[in-house]
């Protein structure tokens, strides 16, 4: 079954064509910056997301191993890309607050934990954790810059 989306002016509109069933948690602070809070993106594989209005995108390349895509008309933050070589190489992380009905998406991990401000944190246990260092040797990757 798929699924849908798009930017808060709706320039930019898409189709996740697998199943989406999960999100996860990054707590490090461009992705903080960049949604305004915790970045909940749900893990699409390369090819598997159709994107109409993709004239309207802009891209910033914010770390050695990935890029930030978003809306130019609205700013509407879309979906963190991987552009380190290997086997993420084009994988997406598409935010949770973009699709149209979110429902049913469970939280199952959380990034760069030890980089979780103090004033949250989610209920439930089991989810899967790394913390900022095991994030960074997963793509073999100097530290980002610290803001």
């Amino acid at each position: 079954m798929s699924q849908t989306g798009s930017c808060v002016c709706g320039a930019v509109r898409f189709t996740v064509t697998k199943p989406v069933t999960e999100t996860g948690a990054c707590h490090c602070s461009m992705c903080r910056k960049w949604s305004g809070g915790v970045y909940l993106g749900i893990q699409v594989p390369k090819g598997a997301m159709e994107i109409e209005g993709a004239d309207n995108l802009s891209v910033y390349t914010s770390s050695p191993w990935a890029e930030r895509v978003f809306c130019k008309t609205c700013g509407s933050s879309l979906f963190y890309r991987v552009t380190a070589p290997g086997p993420m190489n084009g994988e997406m992380h598409v935010g949770m607050g973009s699709f149209d009905d979110p429902s049913g998406i469970a939280l199952t991990g959380e990034i760069f934990i030890d980089r979780k401000p103090d004033g949250y944190a989610f209920a439930g246990d089991g989810r899967h954790v790394m913390t900022e260092a095991e994030v960074l040797e997963m793509f073999a990757a100097p530290p980002p810059e610290q803001a």
